[in-house]
């Protein structure tokens, strides 16, 4: 019994309150909808700034938690360039380029290869074309490329094949870019 009402009051001190929450604006995804939405934070510290250039390489190493969901790195360079259109920054001032390796490679497989391997649809291919056409830069490595014998006509078309992931990320750091892992 006396278990019973200890575990009672933790379930309702971690239980979710209403107590102090806040009325948030919705989220907005006005670049790719498939992505992450972005919410406006009233007064926040570092706003996305209007006259900025924002340059990032984004190394994508992560496959999907689940068959039909977006790699995390496409999700988040979308998550960014909704962030970014927001705040009403123009998209030619987003520099983003996006490697792939690892895992992450299987959410560029055109959807034949797909569905053959995970049964359902591709949804990271009409994302990674949003991206492409957003002016992302889109590679996959072709050391793993090679090393896996992945046939590149079997590959989204907007993924150019690099010769090295590793060479790719040191080529847009010391460029200036910033590097985000997922």
């Amino acid at each position: 019994m006396r278990i019973l009402a200890v575990l009672t009051i933790l379930g309702a001190a971690l239980a979710p309150s209403s107590v102090g929450a806040a009325d948030w604006p919705p989220a907005v995804a006005p670049v790719i909808a498939a992505a992450d939405g972005y919410v406006t934070i009233p007064g926040a510290a570092i706003p996305p700034e209007r006259g900025a250039t924002y340059r990032a390489i984004f190394d994508a190493t992560q496959g999907a938690a689940k068959p039909g969901q977006l790699v995390p790195a496409i999700n988040m360079v979308g998550s960014e360039l909704n962030a970014l259109a927001a705040a009403k920054v123009p998209l030619g001032q987003a520099k983003f380029v996006v490697v792939f390796h690892g895992a992450a490679m299987a959410g560029l497989l055109d959807d034949a290869h797909y569905r053959t391997r995970f049964g359902v649809p591709n949804p990271n291919l009409a994302v990674l074309d949003q991206l492409a056409k957003s002016g992302v830069e889109l590679f996959v490595c072709g050391q793993n490329v090679a090393a896996d014998k992945v046939d590149p006509k079997t590959l989204a078309p907007s993924v150019r094949v690099a010769s090295d992931a590793l060479i790719v990320l040191m080529t847009y750091q010391g460029k200036g870019y910033a590097l985000l892992s997922f």
